[in-house]
């Protein structure tokens, strides 16, 4: 098993990365679109040079500028599935498997991804799902020391990419292979990866577990992926968050003794309580916002402020079909939001 390390700076397009994927690991990388998630896989795969950096797998440099080593991408030994599965139209399943750099035991590849009944057939002749079957084996062929994926199960229906998660794990957790997984998808996050990198504007906004991820996010990107409400500021320590526009937020600190510094409260949607007139009393944590849209799910209606002064994702509260409608809620009023201390846990180093 072979582990991978990055260290990279791509100035023309704002990236500026650095961490390690353990032998046998899966790293999910997410982030808005143009952070850079797929310049990092390029840079891995040769398809990109870095300005700055080293990239290694294992023992092996594959890339190092200050030394300048390159090595070709079809010799880093590294995997690159994309969300076109890009076969050659006019080989068979079987060619298109057996051309692959240093391919090994296409048969076996192919029963692997559950796609052996398909060797003689033609890429036109493929669903979705199938093309991305073949275009795995493919990868796995040549028997890289690393997988990298980039959004591959994108643009298949619900069923294909059920059956397409369930081989990646299969074929993943038997080889121990390492891999690096670009995708927008929580189910891709809860099914296959073992932590989770957040890019933002080019740098990691937060890395770590998945369950922390979903469960504590520290970037805006991980708070809206995992349905949470994240707000960030300076905490003193006792309680109070107090935002760069002068907001405070108080809550509860999730450490003891909790440091003064950067932070980030968090609280669930359903914890938000949405009103016309500024509350009185209780609860002490009230915002006016203005609805920028609304959005059914389930029996619940979820509102969704325009974004916070910061950039920040704007603020959500999921209230009844009904409270909806006797508010009378439309994108472009002026609200309150409303949540009681308890429900806000504040978390240091945003």
């Amino acid at each position: 098993m072979t582990g991978v390390g990055v260290r990279a700076v791509v100035e023309q397009r704002g990236v500026d990365v650095e961490f390690d994927v353990a032998a046998g690991e899966v790293l999910a990388v997410l982030g808005p679109n143009g952070a850079g998630k797929s310049t990092v896989l390029h840079v891995i795969a040769g398809l990109v040079r870095p300005d700055d950096g080293v990239v290694r797998a294992g023992d092996r440099v594959l890339t190092d500028v200050a030394s300048g080593v390159h090595v070709a991408t079809h010799d880093r030994r590294v995997g690159l599935l994309l969300q076109d599965p890009l076969l050659f139209p006019h080989l068979s399943v079987i060619a298109n498997v057996s051309f692959a750099p240093r391919s090994k035991h296409p048969e076996r590849w192919l029963t692997e991804v559950d796609a052996a009944h398909l060797a003689e057939r033609r890429p036109r002749q493929l669903s979705g799902g199938q093309a991305q079957r073949v275009a795995l084996a493919r990868a796995l062929a040549a028997e890289p020391d690393v997988l990298l994926l980039d959004e591959p199960l994108t643009g298949l229906d619900v069923a294909a990419a059920a059956t397409m998660r369930r081989v990646l794990r299969r074929v993943l957790v038997r080889e121990g292979r390492s891999a690096v997984m670009v995708t927008h998808d929580l189910l891709d996050v809860v099914t296959l990866a073992d932590r989770v990198m957040v890019i933002e504007s080019g740098c990691i906004a937060e890395i770590g577990s998945a369950a922390a991820i979903l469960t504590s996010p520290r970037s805006g990107f991980g708070a809206r992926l995992a349905g949470i409400n994240l707000v960030r500021g300076a905490g003193d320590g006792n309680g109070t968050l107090m935002t760069r526009w002068g907001a405070a937020w108080y809550g509860a600190y999730d450490v003891d003794p909790a440091p003064a510094g950067p932070a980030v409260a968090l609280f669930h949607p359903s914890a938000v309580a949405v009103y016309r007139e500024r509350p009185s009393g209780s609860p002490r944590n009230t915002v006016e916002v203005t609805v920028a849209e609304l959005d059914a799910r389930g029996p619940a209606i979820r509102v969704r402020a325009e974004e916070q002064p910061d950039g920040s994702p704007g603020l959500a509260a999921d209230v009844t079909a009904e409270s909806a409608a006797e508010l009378r809620l439309a994108p472009g009023e002026r609200v309150y939001f409303a949540v009681k201390t308890q429900e806000v846990t504040i978390h240091p180093g945003a």
